[in-house]
């Protein structure tokens, strides 16, 4: 297949390092930073493609998908990396559009930091829209698995508040716990694995960071309204007990 990758990050890199390290298939990249072979700014070299991921920041995606509805043909399937898929899902398109997330990455950004190996053994979101022939489906869903993740199916609703429980609040708190020791310096002469560990999503794009908190603020404050109230249920009677619920839970997690 054909196969267009628009933007050149981390997770649009790494997905265009993977496909052309298999050599399954053509790869072309569209990239306004990257100087690499098969990669350039013309959006022209999209054409005929099979399936087109877009990669790109949020704020800039809805306006690079009316874009390749210029360019691309109904035949072509497309899409999107981001981490939120209801706003991605409410206009129609020319070609075939399956919104989905791939739930990867590192606190680094940029092509320099892509790898192929980044979707090894990961969930990758995907929610089709009422028209999606899963047909479609089926051909991104070999490809997203040539990549080394697994898909799971959902609507963009769900995932919107899923995100915001696992990623979105998580990041927002790991930056206020670094505010917290913003102005202490024992503490942040103290500060080590835990610390580090626990706050390591304060170290996310900032951009993309910024569009998680625009763009999904009703769905987090939702979910840290919810800590609060499991913080003083914590606090509240045999907290022992609770806390070893919660340990067993955690390790059993990621069985």
């Amino acid at each position: 297949m054909k196969i267009g990758v628009v933007g050149l990050g981390l997770i649009g890199g790494s997905i265009f390092k993977n496909l052309l390290e298999g050599k399954k298939h053509d790869v072309v990249g569209i990239s306004r930073s990257v100087n690499e072979f098969n990669v350039s700014k013309d959006y022209n070299n999209l054409k005929g493609c099979d399936i087109v991921f877009v990669c790109t920041p949020m704020n800039v995606i809805l306006e690079i998908l009316d874009k390749l509805n210029n360019i691309l043909d109904e035949k072509t399937i497309v899409t999107d990396v981001c981490s939120l898929k209801e706003f991605v899902s409410k206009k129609n398109y020319n070609f075939k559009f399956i919104p989905s997330h791939p739930m990867a990455g590192t606190e680094h950004q940029g092509w320099e930091y892509a790898f192929p190996d980044l979707f090894e053994g990961a969930t990758w979101a995907v929610t089709p829209l009422k028209d999606t022939d899963m047909k479609n489906f089926a051909v991104l869903k070999s490809i997203i698995e040539e990549l080394g993740a697994h898909t799971v199916l959902t609507t963009p609703q769900e995932h919107d508040k899923a995100v915001a429980l696992i990623s979105h609040a998580p990041m927002l708190i790991a930056q206020a716990l670094c505010k917290n020791i913003e102005n202490n310096e024992l503490a942040q002469t103290l500060a080590a694995s835990g610390f580090r560990d626990t706050t390591r999503l304060a170290m996310s794009n900032i951009e993309m960071a910024n569009d998680m908190v625009v763009m999904n603020n009703e769905n987090i404050k939702d979910v840290i309204n919810m800590l609060n109230s499991n913080i003083e249920v914590l606090f509240e009677g045999d907290y022992k007990s609770k806390a070893k619920k919660i340990k067993d839970f955690r390790e059993n997690l990621y069985k």
